[in-house]
C-alpha cells in the first residue's frame, strides 16, 4: 500500500494498480475501491492531457499573435501568428525582440492588463502598425502576462482607400450630372450660331457680336470636355478590373516594359539597367496590370531624374529574406521629402505641378488586389527607391 500510495503522492503516476493479493477477502472491497480511484485518476489525467492538446492547436493555429510571458520577459508560449509576424523561429524572452524593435520590446514589458498600445516598426523599408492588447492570469502562483499583436498596416489602408473610393463615386457622379448637359448645350448652341453666320441672319448682334458669342460658347465647351475627362481619369481608381492571375516570368515582364520605355530613356540620355536574380524568377499575377505599374513608376523617375548631370533608373527582380518576390524601381533623381512620403499615395495629392495625383495611389490599389504591398524609400538628392513587394 505504501509503495503504490507514495507513487500517487510523491510522482503522480496513476498507471499502477492495487493487487492486494494474499490479504484476505476483507480487502476486497477495498481493493476494488483503491482501483476504482485509479481509474479515474487515469481518466482525469487523459481528460486534461486532451484539453491541453486542443487547446495548444487552437493557440498555434489561430490568426492573431500570442504571447504568454512571466514579469521579467521571459517567455512561456509563443504561437505560429506571432513568429511570422515577428520573423523569428523561436523567442526565450521578449527582450531579444529589441533587435527586430526596440519600442516593441519596451512595450511588451511595461504594458499593463487591459491596455492597449500602437507600435510602428519599419522592417525593410516596410512600415509596419502593430496593435498591442494585454491581459493578466496567475498559473501556480506565478504571475504571467497574455498580449495578441496583429499588424493593422493593410487594415488601415484598405480603409482609408475606401474612404476615398466612396468619395471620388460621390463626387465624380455629382459633376458629371452638372457638366454633361452644359456641355451638350454648348454644342448645341455652337451649331446654331454657325447655321446663323452661314445664311447671313446675324440679327441686332451683327457678325462681330455673333463670333464673340460662338467664342464664349466654345470655350465652354471646351472647358466642359477639358472637366469631364479630367473627371473620369479619377473614376479609374474605382473601376480597376479584377486581377487574372497568370504564371509568367519576372524578365519576361522588364523585356516588355523596357521595350515601351526604351525611347524615353534614350531621348533623356538616362542610363537605364535591368536586372532578374534568379533569371528564372517567376510571378504570379496580372501582368497587364504589373506593367501598368511599371510604366507610371518609370514615367515618374524620369522627370526625377531631368535635372541630373548623369542620370540613372534601375530595375530589379528578386526574391527578400522571407522568399517573396520583390520588383524595385530606383533612381538617382531629386528624391521626396520625408515629410511627403506618407502621403505620395494618397488620392489627389501630387508633387508635379501637372500631375493627376492618381498614379500611385492606382498603384497601390493594384497591389492590394494582388495581396501585395507598395512603399518607398528615398533620400534627398541622392535615390529614390520604389518597391513591390508580392
Amino acid at each position: 500500500w505504501q509503495t503504490v500510495s507514495g507513487g500517487w503522492t510523491d510522482y503522480e503516476d496513476f498507471t499502477q494498480t492495487f493487487i492486494g493479493s494474499g490479504l484476505g477477502s476483507s480487502f476486497q472491497e477495498l481493493k476494488s475501491s483503491f482501483n476504482e480511484v485509479l481509474s479515474k485518476f487515469q481518466q482525469a489525467r487523459a481528460e486534461k492531457e486532451e484539453h491541453y492538446r486542443r487547446l495548444q492547436t487552437v493557440v498555434q493555429h489561430v490568426g492573431i499573435g500570442l504571447i504568454s510571458y512571466r514579469q521579467d520577459g521571459e517567455v512561456e508560449l509563443i504561437n505560429n501568428a506571432a513568429k511570422r509576424l515577428l520573423r523569428i523561429g523561436h523567442l526565450k524572452n521578449v527582450k531579444n525582440l529589441e533587435s527586430f524593435s526596440k519600442d516593441l520590446s519596451g512595450t511588451l514589458l511595461s504594458i499593463q492588463s487591459g491596455e492597449r498600445a500602437l507600435v510602428k516598426v519599419t522592417e525593410e523599408n516596410e512600415l509596419l502598425q502593430f496593435i498591442i492588447f494585454a491581459a493578466e492570469f496567475v498559473l501556480r502562483g506565478e504571475p504571467y502576462r497574455l498580449v495578441s499583436i496583429q499588424d493593422i498596416q493593410s487594415e488601415l489602408e484598405a480603409k482609408e482607400m475606401e474612404a476615398w473610393q466612396n468619395l471620388i463615386r460621390v463626387l465624380t457622379h455629382e459633376i458629371f450630372n452638372s457638366v454633361t448637359p452644359i456641355s451638350s448645350l454648348a454644342s448645341t448652341a455652337n451649331s446654331l450660331l454657325e447655321e446663323r453666320m452661314e445664311s447671313g441672319t446675324t440679327g441686332k448682334y451683327g457678325p462681330d457680336g455673333l463670333e464673340d458669342i460662338q467664342s464664349a460658347i466654345r470655350t465652354i465647351e471646351k472647358r466642359s470636355l477639358g472637366l469631364l475627362h479630367f473627371v473620369e481619369s479619377y473614376r479609374k481608381l474605382t473601376r480597376i478590373p479584377k486581377p487574372n492571375f497568370q504564371i509568367f516570368t519576372v524578365a519576361s515582364l522588364f523585356e516588355r516594359v523596357s521595350q515601351l520605355m526604351e525611347a524615353q530613356m534614350e531621348e533623356k540620355s538616362i542610363s537605364f539597367t535591368v536586372s532578374v536574380e534568379p533569371r528564372s524568377l517567376e510571378l504570379t499575377a496580372d501582368s497587364a496590370l504589373i506593367e501598368q505599374i511599371l510604366i507610371n513608376l518609370l514615367r515618374n523617375a524620369i522627370d526625377a531624374v531631368g535635372r541630373r548631370k548623369r542620370p540613372k533608373i534601375e530595375l530589379k527582380g528578386r526574391m527578400d529574406t522571407r522568399g517573396r518576390v520583390t520588383i524595385q524601381v530606383a533612381d538617382n533623381g531629386s528624391g521626396i521629402l520625408e515629410e511627403v512620403q506618407e502621403k505620395i499615395f494618397i488620392p489627389f495629392f501630387t508633387t508635379k505641378k501637372k500631375g493627376s495625383g492618381i498614379g500611385l495611389s492606382l498603384s497601390r490599389q493594384i497591389m492590394r488586389l494582388h495581396r501585395g504591398t507598395i512603399f518607398v524609400r528615398s533620400r534627398s538628392n541622392r535615390e529614390t527607391v520604389f518597391t513591390l513587394r508580392f
